[in-house]
């Protein structure tokens, strides 16, 4: 969901797979993905739709992904919950 809200409007298959990677240097298959855009989506925190059919992809529509105002709300309410961790851990915790 991070990706998709970076991204924002050129959130598709592969652009997202390439920011992933590229960001946490991991490999992503576009099975993976495929599956986690589509749970997503079925939980109401994506929504999608096919773009403009391209010649460079023999006529084939592209789906873009974007957040919807609960999956918005969930991204807020998550980054919250981890700050608010992160801010209870001690300073002696982190050495220096």
């Amino acid at each position: 969901m991070l990706t998709v809200g970076i991204l924002y409007k050129a959130a598709y298959g592969v652009a997202i797979i390439d920011e992933i990677e590229t960001r946490l240097n991991r490999k992503v298959s576009i099975g993976a993905l495929q599956t986690v855009l589509r749970r997503l989506e079925s939980k109401g925190y994506l929504k999608s739709e096919l773009g403009e059919a391209t010649n460079v992809r023999g006529g084939k529509r592209k789906r873009y992904f974007s957040l919807t105002s609960l999956g918005s709300r969930v991204l807020r309410e998550s980054q919250e919950q981890r700050s608010e961790l992160f801010r209870s851990i001690p300073r002696v915790a982190f050495p220096k």
